[in-house]
């Protein structure tokens, strides 16, 4: 599972509706939710968070937060 995945797990979402409200496909919903090769478009992303009725940078943190600049 990805964390995407895991995020919306965690929040008991309906991906069904998210499906419907953001106009991506259950498909891709359910590929960027499990295939960890699948890449989350910045697009995808802010309309997901928009479904949620959460701030966008909330899932970006989330899905985000083991990113570390690279140490010089």
């Amino acid at each position: 599972m990805t964390k995407l995945g895991l995020y919306l797990s965690r929040k008991s979402v309906n991906r069904s509706d998210v499906a419907r409200k953001t106009g991506l496909s259950k498909t891709r919903l359910s590929e960027l939710s499990n295939n960890k090769k699948t890449k989350l478009k910045v697009d995808e992303l802010y309309l997901i968070a928009l479904a949620l009725d959460v701030d966008p940078s909330e899932v970006m943190k989330e899905i985000c937060k083991d990113l570390k600049l690279v140490k010089l």
